[in-house]
């Protein structure tokens, strides 16, 4: 039998194997299947389980997700869908990364600072289509209403669980001012020469109505505040609301026992009237101005994960699939490889792909950075989310979903902002004894200023010791690199630079080497055979025989050689035992004769002869600067392909840019020697190193750093993976290989040098931002508390009221967060 359930909490693939592995323990079960985007579970089994037996699996796997039975009927499916929407993206982290890169299912405030947690934004563009006349029709994919005919329309997204946080804030926020601004008033009159509401009624009664109006701020729009004190007191994870709930809850007892039983305080707290001095105002206009900074900062964390929903923007939610010649649109997420789409003028391309009919202009400056629109035609490659500007063209989809650069550029931004930067270790160490020392210096406020302080002296310890309670903001310290890092990767994403990790973006501040490889990173990567040199053989045959081995790589050269066959008719056959040597070239056996092609390291490794009259005519080749690749026929060098690739003019303005930064750069490649000086003369390196094996690049990077050296490595192949392992900071280039890209920490999608030169100046102004973040956090903190402990006032005469330092301390986190977004306007 078969029961199909509904589970809440799930987010992920894990989540999803968790459930099926926690539910296939129990031997009624024979499979399990689980539905991510449903929530839904199908559960084949022998004999009948109870729901609460599933459940109490699940908790006794340490899974913390609820199964319940699922919804009957279309009222019911809808308001299930309605449920399933509200819930957002369901995965929040804390901005403050107190746990790392942690994240939970509920929004209930960290359990480490207490802040509101942030919703991490879906990393994926979900489609649902309704009926505009019966919104419970609800499905996946366009079409008629089944109930009246009309077209269904898409669903606009649901809002996220950050804007309704807001929205919460908002009318809270709008409360609190309502009742605190009467408080306040009330209470600054009392300090007039001649108090008007004197004149109306008594200050018993006024009293009595500050408090009156002060309870819905306290038990209402700012409780949560005392519920993160108290919980902060329980872990000992001290933060900025056990400062704010000890103090305004100070304040708020304090006027409590003032206003019921005044006779149990002293003289000195007792004004003419003999009326206790309440400080009610201070309790509702405090906590008023705290959920002005929450509500502050909430609207900036929006705007911090910008990047992530402007790139999300880009995927389109429909294109048009080509089925036996005939148009129909569909959902992007039904799109599968090998299907056949047609893209117009203006409409943007909805998966990864190959052009195979027409041709265009792409704008691609949405991922790369450029504004400048690439040409394309049949057998280009074009990516999801970049625009078709002026013909229409029909592509062959080959990465879908998850697969598409667009979608890897959104995991990885999202990922990348989440991590942490090694300079954040200062502020979280500080942070950790932070508030125990605020704590200690507000004790030592009171017993100082009741001891030693003017009359009334215990009412000025009060006051003081509340106010350094309340001035001081761990949480400035908390943001200020988080929030720096999240714009900062946000921002290079949005010029083609991705950042795998927080530590990447900071340690590319101290490269001071770059090392770089030739083809496909200085050079345009897309060379081009210009002849083929053969002593004995027919040159058709050899043709056919090297481009037979070349079409099993993935070299660039390779590619270019199978191309060069192809336009001369060259006819192909298999190589079953094909090899390529790393750094070497490729061998293998067609027709019972042995083939090789590659340098002269590979000849020397096969022991092949090599004529001297060969050895001229390539040693002249390759002063030319081309790079060339020796043909071996039975261990006999007989010819050559001379192949060239041009140097990218970005490459010369981008290595000239590096040199005039400090940063040394340096040239390691396969290539031959003569080759590798004709480039670096042209590019006026200083240093470069030729017929260079992975293992030698990798060799050459570590003695490099022995010497105390910060590298940075750049390259797109497959045999720079190792490399690009080994150095400090490891560039991929976006148009390299996957395995390239999977082993760096910085991938350049357009897979040019300037951008390397993006990366280094986006580094450096993101750390000077967040060191004018820490400055201006450690700056306020040491100014901040020992005045309102009331240093000032033996000299000046001057104290700070706790209302004037609760606008300090929310003005704190606030503009920490607006310093960290200046980020985004930088130029690159």
């Amino acid at each position: 039998m078969k029961h199909t359930y509904y589970i809440s909490g799930m987010t992920c693939s894990g989540c999803k194997n968790n459930v099926e592995t926690a539910l296939t323990t129990l031997k009624e079960v024979k499979k399990v299947t689980v539905n991510l985007k449903t929530k839904e579970v199908i559960i084949d089994m022998t004999s009948h389980i109870t729901i609460e037996n599933l459940q109490q699996v699940l908790t006794n796997a340490g899974l913390h997700y609820t199964i319940e039975l699922p919804n009957v009927g279309k009222k019911d499916k809808k308001k299930h869908s309605n449920t399933s929407e509200k819930k957002g993206n369901g995965v929040f982290y804390c901005p403050m990364q107190c746990e790392g890169t942690k994240t939970y299912t509920k929004n209930v405030g960290c359990p480490v600072c207490g802040m509101d947690l942030i919703e991490q934004p879906k990393l994926s563009q979900e489609t649902t289509y309704t009926c505009p006349m019966h919104p419970e029709i609800i499905q996946n994919t366009p079409g008629l209403c089944p109930k009246c005919g009309m077209d269904l329309v898409l669903m606009e997204p649901s809002k996220s669980e950050e804007d309704k946080t807001y929205k919460e804030l908002v009318k809270k926020m709008k409360i609190s001012a309502l009742l605190a601004i009467p408080v306040f008033f009330i209470s600054m009159s009392s300090h007039l020469p001649k108090n008007p509401l004197l004149e109306i009624t008594s200050q018993y009664f006024w009293d009595w109505l500050q408090f009156i109006l002060t309870i819905p701020i306290v038990f209402y729009t700012c409780w949560m505040f005392f519920v993160r004190c108290w919980k902060s007191i329980v872990s000992w994870n001290l933060n900025m609301f056990t400062l704010v709930g000890i103090g305004t809850g100070a304040a708020f007892i304090f006027s409590i026992i003032g206003l019921f039983f005044p006779e149990v305080f002293p003289s000195e707290f007792k004004g003419m009237s003999g009326h206790v001095d309440i400080y009610f105002e201070a309790t509702a206009v405090i906590l008023t101005l705290v959920l002005l900074g929450q509500l502050l900062e909430a609207k900036a964390h929006s705007k911090t994960s910008g990047a992530i929903k402007e790139l999300l923007k880009l995927a389109p939610s429909e294109a048009t699939l080509v089925i036996n010649g005939v148009d129909k649109t569909v959902a992007i997420n039904t799109i599968k490889v090998n299907d056949l789409l047609r893209v117009k003028p203006g409409e943007k391309i909805p998966v990864d792909g190959i052009i195979v009919e027409g041709s265009s202009s792409i704008d691609e400056s949405m991922i790369t950075g450029e504004p400048i629109p690439v040409d394309k035609s049949v057998n280009d490659n074009v990516n999801s989310g970049t625009i078709n500007t002026t013909k229409s063209f029909v592509m062959k989809a080959q990465k879908v979903g998850s697969e598409t650069l667009l979608s890897q550029i959104v995991k990885m931004v999202s990922d990348a902002s989440r991590s942490r930067a090694p300079i954040q270790k200062l502020a979280d160490t500080i942070s950790k004894y932070f508030v125990p020392i605020v704590v200690v210096i507000s004790i030592i406020t009171f017993i100082v200023w009741a001891n030693f302080g003017p009359d009334p002296a215990l009412v000025y310890a009060f006051v003081n010791s509340v106010a350094v309670l309340i001035i001081a903001c761990p949480c400035a310290l908390g943001l200020a690199t988080p929030m720096s890092v999240m714009v900062g990767i946000g921002k290079g994403a949005q010029n083609g630079i991705l950042i795998k990790n927080a530590e990447a973006l900071e340690i590319m501040n101290k490269v001071n080497v770059l090392i770089t490889d030739k083809t496909g990173t200085i050079t345009e990567g897309r060379p081009s055979v210009e002849k083929i040199y053969i002593l004995d053989e027919k040159p058709e045959i050899v043709l056919g025989y090297i481009a037979s081995l070349n079409q099993y790589s993935e070299h660039p050269l390779a590619k270019a050689i199978v191309q060069y066959a192809h336009k001369k008719n060259a006819a192909l056959t298999k190589v079953p035992d094909f090899e390529a040597i790393s750094g070497m070239g490729v061998v293998g056996t067609i027709q019972q004769t042995k083939i090789a092609l590659g340098n002269l390291k590979l000849m020397e490794t096969i022991n092949a002869k090599i004529p001297s009259t060969l050895k001229k005519e390539i040693l002249s080749e390759q002063k030319l600067g081309k790079t060339v690749s020796y043909i071996a026929i039975n261990n006999i060098a007989l010819g050559y392909v001379s192949i060239s690739d041009a140097i990218k003019d970005s490459s010369k303005r981008a290595i000239h840019n590096l040199i005039k930064e400090g940063i040394e750069v340096i040239m390691l490649t396969g290539d031959n020697e003569n080759t590798a000086k004709a480039v670096a003369d042209e590019l006026k390196l200083s240093n470069y190193k030729a017929n260079c094996l992975p293992k030698d690049k990798l060799d050459y990077i570590k003695k490099l750093q022995e010497k105390g050296n910060i590298v940075a490595m750049a390259g797109d192949g497959i045999n720079d993976a190792p490399a690009l392992a080994q150095s400090n900071i490891g560039i991929a280039m976006g148009t390299g290989t996957d395995v390239a890209i999977e082993s760096a920490e910085i991938t350049l999608v357009k897979g040019d040098l300037e951008g390397i030169v993006k990366a280094n100046t986006l580094s450096k102004k993101t750390l000077k931002n967040i060191k004018q973040n820490l400055f201006f956090s450690f700056a306020y903190n040491i100014l901040g508390v020992p005045i309102a402990a009331g240093l000032l006032f033996p000299i000046f005469g001057v104290l700070l009221s706790p209302i004037i330092a609760a606008v300090a301390m929310s003005f704190s986190s606030v503009s920490v967060i607006t310093n960290a977004l200046r980020l985004r306007n930088v130029k690159i």
